[in-house]
């Protein structure tokens, strides 16, 4: 173990690990299922059109959201394009800011308009006041995001949607597993989009979901997405092709049956992390709780330069060094990229500011308890000795050798 700032790989010691570890590691399951699965698929010579494989995926995902009905797609972005079409929105969807550019990009990719609403201090979900203030003659949506799993105030939401008569939609990409005051996510607002990405708690390769318990609704997301085909096979609209195939539903049913396994997993390291990060000044490991349970996919810290004397992006690059890939989640907000930056410029202070201070941490199946106790200790020492990183890490190249 390193003794001093002067043994840090970014000062020229040896990287703290032998092997990169990183965020979003697949969670794979068991292998030699997932290939029989396979086998299966190929044996019948079936491959995609919502095939056998895809149909019990979604009676699964279903089923662990607590609803009625699963369409499962190709991809989480397709996904949440395929539901705003389905349901029929126009104008302008209040979302928040902090997410991944996938969710206004699927809204603008259909001619909506994103009006982006900044988020609760502590949570960094859409702040439901600040929503409140945004709704006007024009809005045709509002869009949550469980941000890192942790699910919106859905109820604040919920009762602002239906006060001024609009549709709530939840982008639940990374919360499979969480729940909401006991109730699974899946079954909040109208309806809500999961992501099977290879980094999210349940993998399919790729792939996405729209549950829902609104027959009329599911109905037509399963009709625009294989082309605008009704249950007879006819066309009766515009649709897509965003059908998930059986290969990735034979991923995703392996993956989905590990899903307990990977939230003890997930739960394990995260405590992990909270003891050995405790009493940092400036360092904070985000705590989930309250009414919500969450599925942990996240360890996400926040770094205070003002107290630790060290920026966010100089530790990501420290950390790098020592062969611990940590992500910022997610910098910057959106509103900072384009269109949206040049189409609606807007001052969101919250956001700007968590953006500029989070970053992930690795964590689940990518990385062990040893490892969890060793990235903690170097993160220990890169911010609790902030100030002198920072002072050296301004040296002139020759200075830092000498």
């Amino acid at each position: 173990m390193k003794d001093s700032i002067e043994d840090l790989a970014l000062f020229g010691g040896r990287p703290l690990l032998s092997r990169p570890v990183v965020v979003g590691r697949p969670n794979v399951g068991d292998r030699a299922r997932f290939h029989r699965l396979l086998d299966e698929a190929l044996d019948s010579g079936r491959l995609t059109h919502c095939g056998p494989l895809v149909r019990e995926f979604e009676r699964r995902v279903a089923e662990a959201a607590g609803v009625r009905h699963c369409v499962a797609m190709c991809n989480a972005t397709l996904a949440l394009s395929v539901l705003a079409r389905a349901a029929g929105i126009a104008g302008e969807v209040i979302m928040p800011s902090l997410t991944y550019v996938a969710t206004p990009h699927a809204m603008r990719f259909l001619g909506l308009r994103p009006v982006f609403c900044d988020v609760d201090p502590e949570t960094g979900c859409l702040d439901p006041a600040r929503v409140e203030r945004l709704i006007t003659p024009r809005t045709g949506a509002i869009l949550g995001v469980h941000l890192w799993a942790q699910p919106c105030d859905a109820d604040a939401l919920q009762e602002i949607a239906d006060r001024h008569g609009l549709p709530l939609f939840f982008d639940a990409a990374q919360a499979l597993g969480s729940r909401h005051r006991g109730r699974p996510v899946g079954g909040l607002g109208r309806a809500e989009v999961f992501s099977f990405h290879a980094t999210k708690v349940v993998n399919a390769f790729e792939g996405g979901a729209v549950v829902t318990d609104d027959e009329r609704l599911a109905e037509r997301v399963r009709a625009v997405h294989n082309f605008g085909k009704d249950a007879t096979g006819l066309v009766g609209g515009v649709g897509t092709n965003a059908k998930m195939t059986e290969g990735a539903a034979a991923m995703g049913i392996v993956s989905l049956e590990a899903l307990d396994d990977s939230i003890a997993r997930n739960v394990r390291r995260h405590d992990r992390y909270a003891a050995e990060l405790a009493g940092v000044p400036g360092l904070r490991l985000h705590r989930y709780g309250g009414p919500h349970a969450n599925n942990h996919q996240y360890a996400i810290v926040r770094i205070d330069p003002e107290v630790a004397g060290v920026h966010r992006d100089l530790v990501l690059t420290a950390l790098a060094a020592e062969n611990v890939f940590a992500q910022p989640y997610f910098s910057p907000g959106c509103h900072q990229l384009e269109p949206y930056a040049t189409e609606n410029p807007v001052s969101l202070p919250v956001t700007e500011r968590l953006a500029d201070q989070v970053l992930a941490l690795p964590t689940g199946q990518g990385v062990t308890d040893d490892e969890v106790v060793q990235i903690s200790r170097i993160l220990r020492m890169i911010v609790g000795n902030g100030a002198e990183v920072t002072r050296r890490s301004l040296r002139p190249a020759a200075a830092t050798t000498s």
